[in-house]
């Protein structure tokens, strides 16, 4: 009998591990991009332009020949197949920065050896600690394929570059500007269309909810000329965020969908208590639907703040001629076209712009879970 519940603790110790196991490793590989972008935005552009180099941010290895051997020296060295003499002066690498790889010597010493010249088939070195010595030649193959001892050293500075050279702060207040009205004017619609299709009876009630739930179905490019002609040619809103806000005051069909489902799973007891009390259809909401459904009100607020956060198209198409009053999302764009020589600087600006959503969801994830799971499920 205890051998039996020794064997089936095992197994389902072991199916644990394994479900564990699986799980990290998928969220290791959902997460390596992320990591990837970290990494980068931490890089020099000497590294990105360097071969070999390793992954995480380091500087790139150099030595500062600043005198101590002035001759000048005559060796035999493999420039394409052969070896011919070459002429090293050592006068004229004064005050240069070498770059610094590290080499393995005939002898089978490896060194850490400073560049002076380098060949297809091999190159001339000298020795940062025995400069006296002269020139070493090495020729044992392209000395591009050598190795470097790189030095771990996050470049930090590239936030400080792409934060002024796009304007951040200005970038962020517009963003965030954007987000808080147009979530205002989302939560305000929505919870009424939902209140009403979730507690009141109508004539064609239900017929108008499947209407409003099929305009999911249409293609938002459908509406994109009419709409911007509207907006620009008939109201004379280009160039302001009119189109983008005033649009969020008239309840769209997704997040009135997830408020009326949760609606509705509130008991209709609730409204009748507060009914004999005296309360207004208006005072039911504010006081009694209200406060039970902040899980479902933060999660829509959350999926709208997202959404506003990363609006790419619409900011685009009404602000090009407002600079000023762009978001990061297009700003970062045009970021990108200019500094596209820099991925360090350009990764720089996507993770700081990452921040505060991330911020936002560890901040309301108990909730944002909460409204997601119970939003259309009996309780």
């Amino acid at each position: 009998m205890n051998a039996v519940i020794t064997r089936k603790r095992a197994t389902e110790g072991l199916k644990t591990w394994l479900i564990t196991g699986f799980a990290a490793i998928a969220l290791a590989l959902f997460l390596m991009p992320f990591l990837y972008m970290v990494l980068t935005s931490l890089k020099t552009d000497g590294q990105i332009t360097e071969s070999n180099a390793p992954i995480w941010p380091v500087a790139v290895p150099t030595f500062a020949y600043t005198g101590g051997n002035t001759n000048t020296y005559t060796v035999k060295v493999n420039k394409a197949g052969t070896l011919v003499d070459q002429t090293v002066d050592m006068n004229s690498y004064i005050g240069q920065a070498l770059g610094v790889f590290t080499v393995k010597l005939d002898n089978g010493v490896t060194k850490n050896l400073a560049l002076l010249n380098g060949y297809q088939k091999g190159a001339i070195f000298i020795d940062p600690k025995d400069i006296a010595a002269g020139p070493i030649v090495w020729n044992g193959g392209n000395y591009k394929a050598l190795q470097r001892p790189w030095i771990l050293s996050p470049t930090w500075h590239n936030y400080i570059d792409m934060w002024n050279a796009i304007k951040y702060p200005r970038l962020l207040l517009n963003t965030v500007m954007y987000a808080f009205f147009t979530t205002i004017g989302v939560l305000f619609s929505c919870i009424l269309v939902a209140y009403g299709f979730s507690r009141f009876r109508f004539p064609f009630r239900d017929f108008l909810f499947i209407i409003l739930i099929s305009i999911l179905f249409l293609p938002g490019t459908v509406t994109i000329i009419p709409t911007f002609y509207f907006f620009t040619q008939i109201l004379h809103w280009g160039g302001t965020w009119l189109p983008l806000i005033i649009p969020s005051f008239f309840a769209n069909p997704y997040d009135t969908f997830l408020l009326r489902q949760f609606f509705m799973t509130l008991p209709r007891e609730l409204d009748e208590s507060a009914m004999i009390d005296g309360a207004s259809p208006l005072r039911i909401l504010w006081s009694v639907i209200i406060p039970q459904s902040y899980p479902v009100i933060v999660a829509v607020t959350v999926f709208h703040i997202v959404w506003a956060w990363n609006d790419y198209f619409g900011p685009l198409i009404y602000l090009s001629t407002n600079m000023n009053a762009q978001p990061v999302s297009v700003a970062l764009g045009r970021f990108n076209g200019i500094y596209g020589q820099h991925p360090n600087l350009i990764q720089a600006g996507a993770l700081l712009t990452l921040i505060i959503p991330l911020l936002l969801f560890f901040a309301a994830q108990r909730f944002f879970i909460q409204g997601i799971v119970i939003t259309g499920v009996e309780k």
